[in-house]
């Protein structure tokens, strides 16, 4: 059974850091593309980050420049390093692999606010 678990949200002031975790179990991540996506309220859900089989990663434009993806094999774990937060960059972010079926994590809430 396949689970991922998102951590590491929370209120951050504009400007901050904070980074993200997304560890997977019944999966080894390295053999997939791992990938972060994040909805808003009232916004459909959007890709933020990938980082593929290769390691190699893409980001959304809105991101460039601010947020890294990185994984670390030994601990089947990938994390969104996020800096420069903006007020916008306030939504749910969930973590996602795909092995025949999309798996999603519970998602963690990320809150850029002064």
């Amino acid at each position: 059974q396949v689970q991922l678990v998102e951590s590491g949200g929370g209120l951050v002031q504009p400007g901050g850091s904070l980074r993200l975790s997304c560890a997977a179990s019944g999966i080894i991540f390295s053999f997939y593309d791992g990938r972060w996506y994040r909805q808003a309220p009232g916004n459909q859900r959007e890709l933020v980050a990938i980082i593929r089989s290769n390691g190699n990663t893409n980001y959304a434009d809105s991101v460039k420049g601010r947020f890294t993806i990185s994984r670390d094999n030994s601990k089947n774990t990938v994390y969104l390093q996020m800096n420069s937060l903006k007020p916008e960059d306030t939504a749910v972010y969930y973590c996602n692999v795909e092995h025949v079926i999309a798996y999603w994590g519970q998602g963690t809430q990320v809150t850029v606010s002064s």
